[in-house]
Order: C-alpha cells, then sequence, then structure tokens
C-alpha cells in the first residue's frame, strides 16, 4: 500500500465513533479497509525485527603481535596482545599481570591469550609476530620443547591453532614489536600496583 492510499483510509478511521463494544466506522469505509490501514501503519511505524549482529565472523583474518615480560626471570611477569586487521587497524590492546613466571612461560601465556581472543572474534586466517625466537621456532617445529613448564603451554597452543583455517607465526625485531611489549609491561605494572600493601604507621 501506497503512503497516500494509507493516509486517506487514516483520515476516514480517524472519522469512527466509538460504539457498544465497536467502532462505527464511516459509511464509505468498510471494516476490511480499517484492519487494511492499520496493519500498513503498524508496519510502517515498527521497524523489522533483526537479530543482533554477532561478533562471530566479524574479522575473518587477523595479525596479532604478542609479547611477554618478566622482570627477574623468573619474577613479576605480564602479557600484551595486539589485534590488528588485514587493514592494519587496531582491533583490540589487551594485557594482564600473571603472577611470577620466567619469560617464556610469559610468551606462551601472550600466545594462548591472543589465540583465544582472535577466534572469539571469528578469525580464521591468523598471523602471530613474536620477537621471541624460542617460541617461534617451537612452533615451527625447528627447536624441540625440552623444558618441563614449557610442554602443556606448548600443547595447548597447538590445539588452539589446529582450530584456524590458516597459521602463520614469524619472528620480529623487538622495534617491530615495541607495542605489545610496551602492553605486557603495563600488565606487569597494574598487577604490581594491585597486590602493593598499603602504606601503614605505626603510631604507639
Amino acid at each position: 500500500m501506497d503512503t497516500a492510499t494509507l493516509l486517506s483510509l487514516l483520515r476516514r478511521l480517524a472519522q469512527a465513533k466509538p460504539g457498544q463494544d465497536a467502532l462505527q466506522l464511516p459509511a464509505d469505509l468498510t471494516p476490511h479497509e480499517a484492519l487494511q490501514a492499520v496493519r500498513a501503519a503498524v508496519g510502517v511505524l515498527e521497524p523489522p525485527v533483526t537479530s543482533a549482529p554477532q561478533l562471530v565472523g566479524r574479522l575473518g583474518a587477523a595479525r596479532i603481535h604478542i609479547d611477554g615480560a618478566s622482570r627477574g626471570n623468573p619474577g613479576p611477569a605480564g602479557i600484551g596482545v595486539l589485534i590488528l586487521g588485514t587493514d592494519g587497524v587496531v582491533v583490540e590492546r589487551l594485557h594482564r599481570g600473571i603472577g611470577e613466571a620466567t619469560n617464556n612461560v610469559a610468551e606462551y601465556r601472550a600466545l594462548l591469550l591472543g589465540l583465544e581472543r582472535t577466534l572469539a572474534l571469528g578469525v580464521e586466517d591468523l598471523e602471530v609476530r613474536s620477537d621471541s625466537e624460542l617460541l617461534v621456532r617451537q612452533l615451527q617445529g625447528r627447536y624441540r620443547v625440552k623444558h618441563p613448564g614449557l610442554q602443556p603451554l606448548y600443547e595447548a597452543s597447538r590445539k588452539q591453532i589446529a582450530s584456524f583455517r590458516r597459521f602463520e607465526v614469524r619472528h620480529v625485531s623487538r622495534e617491530l614489536n615495541a607495542e605489545a611489549d610496551a602492553l605486557a609491561n603495563l600488565g606487569i605494572d597494574e598487577e604490581t600496583r594491585a597486590v602493593r600493601p598499603s602504606d601503614t604507621r605505626d603510631d604507639r
């Protein structure tokens, strides 16, 4: 029904008078036309219901920069993940403290966080960049994973990686991974501030 016809029907419907349990329609308006007008008006005024957009499948492909930092090795540790779309635009920046850990453990924890988050975003094609030669070479199968503390993290990573359609990991210099490094250190700083005991005074 076009807008002009709808408005004409609504004007005629507006002339209806209240009766007992029913409207008394104008002589030139049939009940069928009145129902038609009401349904058409509702359709125009009420937007169609659509399902909410889903995050899954949103990206499709992405690149992440990961880094883990430890002050003391082992010592207070943090992880950072920078997620970029294929156009190079930042999608998310993630950081957190992970307690006391070695550098290598922190690197794997950063990788796991990046894998988990990109899978949640629906990424199917993933490129990982890290300045940890050990992690990259182990994932490429060029180095064996000998340390018992890294073996479960490596296995968990491989399990997550199998969920991607395409996966690539590349070693980059620290200079090209500076933002992920800054995020990892931010994770340490925030956790250190959170657990630092408050200053107390002894007034005895």
